[in-house]
């Protein structure tokens, strides 16, 4: 991931999918995107799970597999 930047990760409240990830290292990261449509997604996957970050007309969606 060093050709995507600095990526930093800090204690936050337990309402968000990161939570449970915390300290975690990052195994994998894919992207999806549908062409005319702004629906893009980003799927980050950490040894206990994985975290879905979606965007659909300006709203972002989380959720945890």
């Amino acid at each position: 991931m060093a050709e995507s930047g600095r990526i930093e990760v800090a204690p936050i409240s337990g309402g968000t999918p990161f939570a449970d990830h915390l300290g975690e290292m990052v195994l994998a990261v894919s992207e999806e995107s549908v062409p005319d449509s702004g629906r893009i997604a980003l799927e980050i996957t950490f040894d206990s799970g994985r975290v879905r970050c979606e965007t659909w007309s300006g709203d972002l969606r989380l959720s945890s597999k």
